[in-house]
């Protein structure tokens, strides 16, 4: 029969509820659409990473449904109950240990580590003495890597010289204690290397003889001496070409008598090996370019006197061709020499090291790799024990912030929640780790909640969170506000806002927003107005200074005659006209206004019983639409956007609904209980409390004419 599951509806998803062992052993059986989420990051949450690098068998840096599959799978064959995975703990009892070959393997391994720290009749076994034994067998001459070290010779001196010959020539690999040794494939291609380059020094023997030396020194001239002759082959022809062939010039060589020079530097060396004309023999010794003397005497030397019998220090192309055909197979087989390290070592170090049997030397080395990988099933058993007791640890809580996401919505604290941000008279405990805030925003702004993105420092370490805000106002939320933030190891961060991403908190929030926002724009018109005035007012002011400072000084004759007489009664009539039309104006527009607003009043009275419904249509056509966008977006607002962003692959519409959102974020309240102390700095309001109760009357004594008018009160009689 299939499987029994048990679900349970959160975040408008159905969640699979891991209850059992069952539960776990069966997990492959459960459609993976009905998993929460189908990848995650290693690092960044709040876990083990340890765990998730035992579980992360590609090493990718990501755990996957089938790694997550075969973890389960593995922890359950090994364990005779996998009930024992629910029941977690941090010591892995023997007696829990599946009866089969795997764990009667681990049991064994377990007695061993156990009796090496002195306790060999314990029941259970932890992670320190597994970490200790770690210890031990990374130093141990054969730990089960398949690598080995020097030090894995032993006391054969002979056998360790050609193991850090093998690693100076091909490179090492740690093994597991972390020194760089020779793993079965660097073996391999060492030896095969060392027998290919004795067996070229072999043929060097045979095909050379007492002529390498000479093919050598034809070597090291060659391309000289085959465009030296060429030039003078040339000259032959056309014997205009001699003086343009024996470059450099004149000048040429006049700006080198400005340098520093030296037989190695490349003009020299770029020269004819000797001045060039027809017919003209290359000589091996004076006349020759200075920067190649040498090589042309042990040519000389070595080559021309023992192979052509020619003691004259002079070599004609005739020769020279006869040359290169005595030399030419020895020539042949210094250009078959094998590459690599080993070969720039040289033949005799490699046959002083290997002695005179190779294969006897590969065998030893691979009979050594070979003992270290027998070791390896034992060793293992070590490694499995960590794996399947941190499993038994970790893959419980693991499940429920994967497979579903039980513990973030029973409020235990998900793995990906990063701590607990202290900011604006709130806590936000919805929070992840961002490794780059401008990436993370492009996804992470699709989940419809307000983002603060928050640059934590502590000391010289730095990180950023993004953190949602999900109760309360964004009135006092802008970057640059300072906060803190303890993250789940309770070390406190100072934090920074330096990104938002702006959306509706709450219906009541969206409620307020319009009528918030239109008192800040009369405040920013007041501000501005003010601000004009005010500089008017300097200007002014400054105007007033500046006669009265120079008003001892008399004008200029011909100023006051252009000048036309301005008396005080001309300037009386000319503010009194200015006056006069200024208050005309205002009274036109004050009364304006009052016949609209009597005429507004009075229409809005006459409504008679459906005055409240007049009042919430305004408020509604004015907090409606803030209200009805705010709605949409917070149906809409999700988890799963910004998990997606910081690397996790959610399966599910994680939705925070507002009674979600008001338990992840907490605004200030005071203790049950407090006495509130009234505050000595108050402000005193003095004639507000009397336009107040003023603005009070009025209001009252309306509503009562209003009644009156429509026959809700009596009509008493005045008289």
């Amino acid at each position: 029969m299939a499987h029994a599951w048990q679900f349970q509806r959160a975040g408008g998803v159905d969640q699979v509820v891991i209850a059992s062992g069952a539960d776990i052993a069966h997990l492959h059986e459960l459609d993976q659409k009905l998993w929460v989420a189908l990848a995650c990051p290693t690092r960044g949450i709040d876990f083990d990473p340890r765990t998730l690098d035992l579980i992360d068998t590609d090493h990718d840096g990501r755990i996957r449904a089938p790694e997550l599959l075969a973890a389960c799978r593995w922890a359950c064959e090994r364990l005779a109950d996998p009930q024992q995975l629910i029941r977690g703990g941090d010591r892995l009892a023997l007696a829990s240990l599946a009866d089969t070959e795997e764990g009667r393997g681990l049991a064994d391994e377990a007695r061993r580590t156990l009796q090496r720290h002195g306790v060999a009749d314990a029941p259970d076994i932890g992670l320190p003495e597994i970490t200790e034994r770690q210890k031990h067998l990374a130093g141990e001459r054969f730990n089960g890597d398949g690598i080995v070290i020097p030090a894995s010779a032993g006391d054969d001196a002979a056998l360790q010289a050609v193991i850090e010959l093998a690693l100076a020539t091909q490179g090492g690999v740690p093994d597991a204690g972390g020194t760089p040794g020779l793993d079965e494939a660097r073996a391999h291609a060492f030896f095969d290397a060392a027998q290919a380059l004795l067996d070229w020094h072999a043929r060097g023997e045979a095909d050379c003889g007492p002529l390498r030396a000479a093919a050598q020194a034809v070597d090291a001239v060659h391309d000289k001496v085959e465009d030296y002759f060429a030039r003078c082959r040339l000259a032959s022809y056309d014997p205009r070409a001699a003086e343009a062939l024996n470059a450099p010039t004149v000048e040429e060589l006049r700006k080198l008598a400005t340098v520093r020079l030296s037989l190695a530097t490349d003009p020299l060396l770029q020269m004819p090996l000797a001045p060039v004309a027809a017919g003209q023999p290359l000589p091996l010794g004076e006349g020759a370019n200075p920067a190649w003397q040498a090589a042309l005497a042990t040519l000389h030397e070595v080559a021309v006197q023992p192979l052509l019998q020619q003691r004259q220090a002079l070599l004609d192309e005739a020769g020279w061709q006869r040359l290169k055909a005595r030399v030419a197979p020895c020539r042949a087989w210094l250009a078959a020499r094998p590459g690599g390290a080993l070969a720039a070592s040289g033949v005799d170090k490699l046959q002083a090291v290997l002695g005179d049997d190779l294969p006897a030397r590969r065998q030893q080395v691979l009979a050594l790799i070979a003992e270290d990988q027998a070791a390896a099933p034992l060793h293992g058993h070590v490694n499995d024990l960590e794996k399947l007791l941190r499993l038994q640890r970790d893959l419980r809580v693991l499940l429920r912030n994967f497979v579903s996401f039980a513990a973030f919505y029973k409020r235990e604290g998900a793995i990906f929640q990063a701590g607990r941000l202290y900011l604006d008279g709130r806590s936000c405990d919805l929070t992840v780790n961002v490794a780059d805030a401008a990436k993370h925003a492009v996804i992470a702004g699709l989940a419809k909640a307000y983002l603060a993105y928050c640059e934590c420092t502590r000391g010289t370490e730095k990180m950023t969170v993004a953190a949602a805000f999900t109760a309360g106002d964004v009135d006092f939320l802008f970057v640059g506000r300072n906060g803190l933030f303890y993250d789940r190891q309770g070390r406190d961060w100072d934090a920074r806002i330096v990104k938002v991403i702006e959306n509706p908190i709450s219906i009541g929030q969206a409620f307020l927003s319009p009528y918030k926002k239109f008192l800040r724009m009369i405040e920013e018109q007041v501000a501005k107005r003010a601000a004009a005035s005010d500089a008017t007012a300097e200007g002014r002011l400054g105007g007033w200074a500046g006669r009265i400072a120079t008003a001892d000084k008399s004008p200029p004759v011909g100023a006051v005659a252009s000048a036309a007489p301005a008396t005080p009664a001309d300037a009386a009539a000319a503010r009194a006209r200015i006056d006069v039309g200024t208050v005309a104006a205002l009274g036109v527009a004050l009364g304006s206004i009052s016949a609209v607003l009597v005429g507004v009043f009075t229409k809005f009275v006459d409504l008679g019983w459906w005055i409240p419904v007049a009042v919430a249509g305004i408020v509604l056509s004015i907090s409606g639409p803030s209200m009805l966008i705010a709605w949409l977006k917070l149906r809409q607002r999700s988890l799963g956007p910004i998990l997606d962003a910081s690397g996790w692959a959610i399966n599910g519409r994680m939705r925070l609904n507002v009674r979600l959102g008001a338990s992840l974020s907490q605004t200030a309240q005071l203790p049950r209980g407090t006495l509130r102390r009234p505050d000595p700095f108050a402000e005193r309001h003095g004639w507000g409390w009397a336009l107040g109760a003023l603005a009070l009357v009025a209001v009252l004594a309306a509503a009562a004419w209003g009644a009156w008018r429509l026959g809700w009160a009596p009509r008493w009689p005045l008289f």
